[in-house]
């Protein structure tokens, strides 16, 4: 298979920083001409998910309820402070006029970057198409990402 200088960025994270620094890579790419993919699993689909409750089972919704998805519910890996370290760091982006989440997140999907959710951790999350954002990939599992990843120079697992 020709290699296509492409960019394959595994979120498996949902922490705030984790993500800044997923789009920011991808962004960096798109940029640059590179096919980019981004390939969400676990807690790393609560930045592509609409920020709705979800879950249909009893553990399910409890879920939903402790993990509930939506980029701006998201907090940092450290200095969480049960919601006060994402309010802090959210003022001190802004006060050092760094580019919010859901900006970022825009600009990846303006400039091409295939934004693609884990179907497995979709089930298992029990996480519903419609409960993502719009411009978001059909789920798709380790395959999809594996054949996406084998046309890129690099890949990455943040």
């Amino acid at each position: 298979m020709a290699e296509n200088n492409g960019t394959t960025i595994i979120v498996m994270s949902g922490d705030m920083d984790r993500v800044m620094a997923a789009f920011n890579i991808a962004i960096g790419a798109a940029s640059m001409g590179k096919e980019t993919n981004m390939f969400f699993t676990f807690w790393g689909l609560k930045a592509i998910q609409k920020g709705n409750f979800t879950g249909k089972s009893f553990f399910g919704r409890m879920m939903g309820f402790m993990n509930r998805g939506g980029i701006n519910r998201i907090g940092p890996s450290q200095f969480n402070f049960w919601g006060i370290g994402r309010w802090m760091f959210k003022q001190m982006m802004k006060n050092h006029k760094i580019t919010p989440l859901e900006e970022l997140r825009k600009t990846a999907l303006e400039l091409g970057v295939k934004l693609m959710p884990c179907q497995m951790s979709m089930e298992v999350m029990e996480i519903k198409a419609e409960d993502l954002i719009p411009g978001v990939e059909e789920s798709c599992g380790v395959a999809t990402m594996l054949e996406r990843a084998d046309r890129s120079k690099q890949t990455l697992f943040i």
